[in-house]
């Protein structure tokens, strides 16, 4: 074998070498990360004086007060100290948590609050257990049907972490019984009821009274877990209950959102099931009515949707308690249409300024990308809003995607999201005076658009969980970063955008990036940098 032969063999292997060393070393790192995560919420002492005892160590100077002095309980609720730390678990086992509504939702809910250390429970049902709720209930037994909700609970609660104080209430939450179950200070109050008029009378009362509140709207007639998110009230807007919630709150109280709810932008999948009567017929459903204003018709559950909907309650209330800030992923109700319509708006925009569509660079996927991903359904220039979702997605009629510099085609790397007067004021100005009248604007667009490209690719990737695509192409971006000049980066780039606006096989694209692999580390070799430069990776 020549030399020739053998030199580009050598750069070959490296560079596959390096493509999948890249996915390995990624992994380490990331677990590397997940690990330091974990012990700097621990203490400092945490791993000091390793005794043995029941404590394991780790909680000797972490059970010295509160609940988290028993032996016992520190070793119970060592996983969650570990977590959280000492002193915010210890803010969890002081919290007292009302639970109003003990089914499907509110019972999973109930059950990992008390897991999680919570000292203090008070649990509201005026219902019993059914036999038909086993289907989703969190520790009912056939031995308990015809049991109080919030009897059956505080029984197996007193078995799973006696510690604490479980209170159980078997009564109707109305206006007449708000004092007695809303007093006492609650830390939070999670409304897991079914009933449009109880859910209502409990949320505006939490509001008035000025109490942490989380509601569950419908669980029901759901069956993808992928789709329920945690928002303001007014982001739900996909989900029939809460549509009815909002307006009766906005009607009756005045209130117009800042009430977190749990639910699915999936649409619900079945209907109420038409009520028979002891004949067999259909007969009116509010004359067996038990209790004024609730349901009698039945609603087809799937049960692991419910437990969805408590875990994620419960899930979102002890970070909350702990005090650690977790940002939910923003609600863009979205969907094909409106994507199909912005681009059909883009083409007519580049039509009307540009005298033809022949440099836009992106189709309906690309869109959806930049829309969502990247200015996650809002104009760029309200990025700092808090107020998205329902508001976002009503108001996609007023958005459109413009160049943002027009001297390059519209490409994703070249598109921002603007509504229809930012538009045309942006087309009458220049980047130079938006980088010097709103510098922190132009930072902020040249960021998100300088990822954009990259970022893209990785989320095909991810998509289509291909990671070694996603391998070689960190792997080519590292070797970029280090080894060349700004003319070869340049160059670079070009590949980059070849593989993006190529709408070829995907094992084409993987050809390139190998190439761009060897080209890099070829240019290294070339240049002697691997062997003349001391580099600080």
């Amino acid at each position: 074998m020549s030399e020739r032969r053998i030199q580009w063999s050598l750069i070959g292997a490296s560079a596959l070498f390096g493509s999948l060393s890249t996915i390995a070393v990624l992994n380490l790192f990331s677990r590397w990360c997940t690990k330091m995560m974990v012990v700097k919420k621990a203490s400092p002492e945490a791993f000091s004086g390793i005794s043995g005892m029941s404590c394991n160590g780790v909680l000797n100077n972490l059970c010295e007060t509160g609940l988290l002095k028993d032996e016992v309980v520190s070793e119970q609720l060592t996983r969650n100290i570990q977590f959280f730390g000492m002193e915010s678990q210890q803010r969890v086992a002081e919290s007292f948590v009302v639970i109003v509504g003990l089914g499907g939702v509110g019972s999973h809910a109930a059950s990992m609050l008390l897991r999680s250390g919570v000292g203090r429970l008070l649990l509201v049902d005026f219902d019993q257990v059914s036999l038909s709720s086993l289907n989703r209930h969190a520790v009912a037994t056939r031995t308990d049907v015809g049991m109080p909700k919030a009897i059956c609970l505080q029984k197996h609660f007193s078995s799973i972490f006696p510690e604490c104080r479980v209170e159980a209430k078997v009564q109707l939450y109305d206006e007449s019984s708000e004092e007695e179950i809303l007093s006492g200070k609650p830390d939070f109050v999670l409304d897991c009821i079914d009933n449009i008029d109880t859910k209502v009378a409990l949320l505006s009362a939490c509001v008035r009274r000025g109490l942490k509140v989380l509601s569950a709207m419908g669980a029901g007639a759901r069956a993808d877990p992928t789709r329920i998110r945690v928002a303001d009230l007014g982001e739900s807007s996909t989900d029939p209950l809460s549509r009815a919630v909002r307006y009766r709150l906005r009607k009756d109280h005045g209130i117009h959102g800042g009430v977190p709810v749990v639910f699915s932008v999936e649409k619900p999948r079945v209907k109420l099931l038409p009520f028979k009567g002891s004949s067999g017929e259909e007969e009116n459903p509010s004359d067996y009515q038990i209790v004024p204003g609730f349901r009698v018709r039945i609603i087809p559950v799937m049960g692991t949707i419910p437990a969805i909907f408590g875990q994620v309650m419960a899930s979102y209330v002890v970070t909350q308690l702990a005090g650690l800030h977790v940002l939910n992923e923003p609600v863009v109700n979205l969907d094909l249409n409106h994507y199909k319509m912005l681009h059909q708006r883009l083409i007519e925009h580049e039509e009307l300024l540009y005298g033809s569509a022949e440099e836009v660079l992106v189709g309906v996927e690309e869109v959806l990308y930049i829309v969502k991903e990247l200015w996650h359904g809002r104009s760029a220039r309200d990025q700092s809003s808090k107020d998205v979702g329902r508001k976002m997605w009503r108001s996609v009629n007023e958005l459109m995607l413009v160049r943002w510099d027009r001297e390059k085609p519209a490409s994703i790397s070249n598109l921002i999201l603007l509504k229809f007067e930012e538009a045309e004021a942006h087309e009458t100005t220049t980047l130079e005076n938006i980088k010097k009248e709103e510098p922190e604007f132009y930072d902020m667009v040249v960021a998100v658009l300088r990822r954009a490209i990259v970022d893209y690719m990785l989320y095909k990737c991810y998509l289509n969980n291909n990671f070694i695509y996603i391998g070689c192409l960190s792997n080519a971006i590292c070797l970029a970063l280090l080894y060349l000049d700004n003319v070869h980066w340049k160059i670079y780039k070009f590949y980059i955008s070849v593989i993006f606006e190529d709408n070829t096989s995907q094992n084409h694209h993987h050809l390139v990036l190998l190439l761009i692999n060897v080209q890099l580390i070829w240019q290294a070799l070339q240049l002697s940098i691997i062997q003349n430069k001391n580099i600080d990776v």
